[in-house]
């Protein structure tokens, strides 16, 4: 039975390579998922992820003051980001191709780990969480990072991307665990005016 699903799926995919990301295959159980269901499980997963960063961050922050738990959130999320690019490396996906982001007709997508930051009121925490950008890039490559160029934490209607040069005094920060929110000149700007 599992052969003959997988040959279905083949099939499928070969003849519309669109019409099969409408089925998601478990082979353990033989069932298949619609694109919706497997989304949303994506999502339940993505907000949880949004929650436990609060939750680790506003209790660093409530137990070593905001300078010092700030450092300390920069330094997890550097070595969160050198497990990413190690794993990218490895060959593993970089973030799901679906329900990771929510799908808007005629409006950017929408973060969801931004959506639940926004709604817990912690933006200046959240935003912190977004650093993990730059933090996998320049693990991975420490000549380029990717900042934001528009964060929906910060306000903007979406998220927004560039890949750019670092320089010697942010790889050397970044290395040796200084304050290093500068390399993502949006979030900086962010967090300075906030704090």
């Amino acid at each position: 039975m599992r052969n003959t699903l997988r040959l279905a799926f083949q099939y499928i995919w070969r003849k519309n390579p669109k019409a099969s990301r409408f089925l998601i295959f478990s082979m353990s159980n033989e069932t298949m998922v619609p694109l919706e269901e497997a989304e949303n499980e994506v999502k339940v997963v993505t907000q949880r992820l949004a929650l436990l960063h609060i939750a680790f961050s506003k209790t660093i922050v409530d137990k070593f003051g905001w300078d010092e738990g700030k450092q300390l959130i920069l330094n997890s999320i550097k070595r969160y980001g050198q497990y990413v690019a190690e794993r990218t490396k490895q060959g593993h996906q970089g973030l799901p191709k679906y329900g990771f982001w929510e799908r808007r007709e005629g409006k950017p997508d929408l973060c969801e780990l931004g959506k639940i930051m926004l709604e817990m009121g912690e933006p200046e925490l959240g935003s912190m969480y977004c650093l993990i950008d730059p933090a996998k890039t320049m693990a991975a490559n420490p000549d380029v990072k990717m900042i934001h160029k528009r964060c929906m934490i910060l306000g903007h209607d979406e998220c927004k991307f560039g890949t750019v040069p670092t320089t010697e005094e942010e790889i050397e920060d970044f290395e040796k665990d200084r304050d290093w929110v500068y390399v993502d000149p949006l979030i900086d700007e962010y967090l300075k005016k906030k704090n």
